[in-house]
């Protein structure tokens, strides 16, 4: 018997944000940085740079993801955390209020 294992309820939580950042090292370094904050589980990283331009990545989280598409012709990078733990994306959307105030 695994008595690691803990039963959650069957919930996906979601923060969807717009960030002016199109630079992928400074996007990466970020938000690794903030789910590391806010007790994320990374479990893989895997990124993707377009041929001329633009770049998207993800977070395999033992909570679920985190996902980064940059648009550089438009100035801007979609970001979309989902996770199954609420109180580890609220600290997540916590700390980026912090670093943007």
């Amino acid at each position: 018997m695994n008595t690691s294992y803990k039963h959650i309820e069957a919930n996906i939580y979601s923060h969807k944000i717009w960030d002016s950042c199109t630079v992928p090292k400074s996007l990466k370094t970020r938000y690794e940085y903030l789910l590391k904050e806010a007790g994320f589980t990374i479990i893989l990283f895997n990124e993707h740079h377009f041929p001329e331009q633009g770049y998207t990545c993800f977070w395999l989280l033992g909570e679920s993801h985190l996902a980064i598409h940059t648009f550089p012709e438009s100035g801007k990078s979609y970001i979309e955390l989902s996770s199954c733990s609420k109180e580890k994306l609220d600290l997540f959307i916590d700390k980026i209020n912090d670093i943007n105030a």
